[in-house]
């Protein structure tokens, strides 16, 4: 590992000579380049240098523990060995994570979309809370939140509602989102007071370039229709909402929330890209290794990942056997403890799966 960082920071420092070259002043195209390479390797290249400082320091203290004959000396030179030697484990541990194959689509912007399960209109009410955490969470992060399509009932049901989520690491930190989520509570309509158990299901896409997905023209049905829902009195007037269907998957997409109807089909070509990529890495994630598919965040949509127990108070994530407390400050979007901990799982499995 320590060979690999070596190498890493031999990098760092030809692309540093690279940039300061006149010539690559002249070449903004890679300037741009060099300049994003370096900087997604700094970090690294740090925590490395920091490593080999106190390894530095650490042998040299050791060096001289076996040198020195004054007590008072020893007595220094052990507490410098026992401040230094934890400060080495952990930037050991953090070095190992950062050397975990990064996930390509970390660095893309997302589409969300959150569908009401079994549940009747307690589910939808569900969806809705779901969005609302998520929309808060991205609030926080400094997020944008665009809404693609809504389909919602009179009573703040959500039966379906497909977003976008733009921003720095919003699938990295959202990925593991995606599963279905269970929900145990009394519903504002039941008078007896009964719990009742509903579902909801997350998808979480990353937004695909359209150089990664080649749509054939021919294969699309384009459709024009009045947005149904509020809107004022254009969307009854003026046919802007667009419905595409890909006719080699089946795949439909429909946006209607914009008065555009350029926007809108835009927006559905947008939608119908992401689902064609995750469709595409499903299939290549079936043909990979046993370690990878048991893996945190795989995103099978039929399994059930979370339940929000408000009886108790308590929200139970199934995958790492996580329960977390304050429901209601969960559903604010406060969404870091249960992502971080998910994320230190996943981290945790590739770190055996290397080993092993």
């Amino acid at each position: 590992m320590l060979n690999r960082l070596k190498n890493i920071e031999k990098h760092y420092l030809d692309l540093e000579q690279q940039i300061a070259m006149p010539e690559t002043a002249s070449d903004l195209q890679r300037l741009q380049v060099l300049a994003k390479e370096r900087a997604s390797i700094e970090n690294l290249v740090t925590k490395y240098r920091q490593y080999v400082a106190i390894s530095k320091s650490l042998e040299e203290a050791k060096t001289m523990l076996n040198e020195e004959s004054d007590e008072d000396m020893i007595t220094l030179t052990k507490q410098e060995i026992d401040n230094l030697e934890p400060q080495l484990e952990q930037l050991f541990q953090e070095l190992r994570v950062a050397l975990l194959p990064k996930d390509s689509n970390d660095d893309r912007d997302i589409i969300m979309e959150i569908r009401a399960g079994a549940g009747g209109d307690e589910a939808g009410l569900f969806a809705a809370d779901l969005f609302r955490m998520y929309s808060r969470y991205a609030q926080s992060k400094g997020w944008e939140i665009d809404i693609v399509n809504l389909n919602e009932s009179g009573i703040g049901a959500i039966k379906e509602i497909v977003f976008e989520v733009k921003g720095k690491g919003a699938f990295s930190r959202l990925k593991y989102e995606m599963g279905v989520h269970r929900v145990q509570r009394v519903p504002a309509t039941e008078s007896s007071g009964r719990i009742h158990t509903s579902t909801a299901t997350v998808a979480v896409l990353p937004q695909a370039d359209e150089v990664e997905v080649s749509i054939n023209p021919d294969d699309l049905k384009i459709d024009i229709f009045h947005s149904g829902g509020a809107g004022g009195q254009n969307v009854n007037k003026v046919a802007t909402a667009v419905r595409i269907t890909h006719f080699p998957t089946g795949i439909v997409t429909i946006c209607q929330d914009e008065r555009s109807q350029l926007r809108n089909k835009l927006k559905a070509m947008s939608v119908l890209r992401a689902r064609l990529l995750d469709l595409e890495q499903r299939k290549q994630d079936a043909a990979i290794t046993k370690q990878r598919r048991s893996q945190v965040g795989t995103g099978d949509r039929a399994e059930k990942i979370r339940t929000y127990n408000f009886p108790q108070d308590r929200l139970s994530d199934h995958r790492i056997n996580l329960s977390l407390r304050n429901l209601p400050r969960i559903l604010e979007g406060n969404l870091d403890e249960l992502i971080n901990s998910l994320t230190a799982e996943d981290q945790s499995k590739q770190l055996e799966a290397q080993l092993t």
